[in-house]
């Protein structure tokens, strides 16, 4: 029987709020030792944002860190899973969307925790989760 996304998720997550620097976050994210944070205003998810986000989207452009907010250069629109769900299905849906990490939420969509391909990699076959990396690894167009 497949495992739930509860058995291997990550617990305690971090947040951040939009209304920080981009400074704030790389601190908290160079502390934590992760390459993304959740962004939280109150209990409500609104984003996420990945040290890449910060140089793409605000160093890359000139972007001050000191005064740049998160919600300047924070991904909307985020993928996330919930903590009932199958790991296999969820596996399927990173490879689909092209991403390494979901949100996980409850079923009254409350923040409970955060899953990254890692977390899958001794859970799911190897065929699956190698499977998946590359279609998580295909590139896309450049952004001009």
């Amino acid at each position: 029987m497949a495992k739930k996304i509860r058995e291997v998720m990550t617990r305690d997550v971090e947040v951040i709020n939009p209304n920080d620097t981009l400074r704030d976050a790389a601190e908290k994210m160079r502390t934590l030792n992760v390459g993304s944070i959740p962004v939280c205003d109150g209990q409500r998810i609104v984003g996420m944002l990945t040290d890449r986000d910060i140089v793409v989207r605000a160093i890359a452009l000139g972007k001050d860190p000191n005064a740049t907010q998160v919600s300047d250069a924070m991904s909307s629109g985020i993928e996330y899973c919930f903590d009932d769900d199958d790991t296999e299905n969820v596996l399927n849906r990173m490879k689909e969307k092209q991403v390494r990490r979901f949100i996980v939420v409850d079923r009254s969509k409350k923040l409970v925790g955060i899953l990254s391909l890692g977390d899958l990699s001794g859970e799911v076959s190897e065929h699956k989760v190698g499977e998946a990396l590359e279609g998580i690894s295909e590139p896309t167009p450049p952004h001009l």
